[in-house]
């Protein structure tokens, strides 16, 4: 494993069973399972975060999160998706692409401070360091969440 390799984790929960589990991410080709039932751990797209899933993941990720705050009803969100997608399987292991429904976890969205969606909010380390509200291109994109090679 490189040394770069070390040190990268992200807790998420599970899609089929909502059992939060610890990832290394530097394990992804082993194909992590949930630690529950046994399904697989996919941080290869965007994983859903919820009010009572957010803190635990931001607390527990040491690679950058990119948290897109969303409606399943917004024009502009359904536009930004494809975009989201591509990043989280093109930099799997190196950021971890989450979504936040705000019309379903209003508490976060409030907490963040979400006044339109779709809003992306980038976090290292468990803080806040880039925020866009729109639509951006996907160069645009990779702009905001920066360079992940650090720790």
């Amino acid at each position: 494993m490189a040394v770069t390799e070390l040190g990268r984790k992200a807790t998420v929960a599970c899609p089929f069973c909502a059992t939060l589990n610890r990832v290394d991410l530097g394990r992804l080709p082993d194909r992590p399972k949930c630690g529950h039932c046994g399904r697989p751990i996919l941080v290869d797209r965007p994983v859903a975060v919820t009010d009572a899933t957010v803190e635990a993941v931001l607390a527990g990720t040491t690679v950058p999160v990119v948290m897109d705050c969303y409606a399943d009803w917004c024009g502009p969100c359904k536009i930004m998706a494809p975009a989201l997608d591509d990043l989280a399987h093109e930099r799997a292991g190196e950021v971890l692409v989450t979504k936040l429904d705000t019309d379903r976890n209003q508490a976060t969205a409030q907490r963040f401070n979400v006044r339109a969606i779709p809003t992306l909010i980038v976090f290292r380390e468990g803080r806040e360091v880039a925020r866009h509200a729109g639509v951006l291109a996907r160069r645009e994109l990779d702009a905001l969440v920066g360079p992940t090679g650090q720790p």
